[in-house]
């Protein structure tokens, strides 16, 4: 079964390749990538290794990108206008950690592009404390 991919993005390599981790432990049939770090794997974001991880998941039902923080977002929209311009992807708006677990989730029982986005947007409203 084809699945919608996921793509991680962060400002750590360690907290993508961890977050990853558990996303498969719950989700082992989603294809996820991850894009943390710089190229040299310091602080910061890649749009090029962005691109490279959408790139290594894409399918026709298409990529969910989640990301961390203000410039991670800026490199993934630059990541997104150098794929062809034909390229299913979504940036969602949502928490990265929170999202993309709603997001793997729906990804998992066949939820599509739009189902999965929205799955980890309504992540924001998520309370921790009831």
């Amino acid at each position: 079964m084809m699945a919608v991919s996921l793509v991680l993005v962060s400002h750590s390599h360690e907290l993508v390749h961890g977050l990853k981790k558990l996303l498969e432990q719950v989700q082992p049939d989603v294809a996820i990538a991850v894009a943390g770090g710089t190229d040299e794997n310091d602080i910061g974001t890649s749009a090029l290794k962005i691109k490279d991880a959408i790139e290594s998941v894409y399918s026709e039902d298409g990529v969910a990108l989640l990301f961390d923080l203000g410039s991670a977002r800026l490199n993934a929209e630059m990541a997104v206008e150098m794929l062809d311009g034909n390229a299913n992807v979504t940036i969602c708006d949502a928490p990265l950690v929170e999202g993309a677990y709603a997001a793997v989730v729906q990804a998992g029982i066949g939820g599509s592009l739009d189902e999965v986005a929205d799955a980890a947007s309504q992540a924001k409203t998520f309370s921790k404390l009831s």
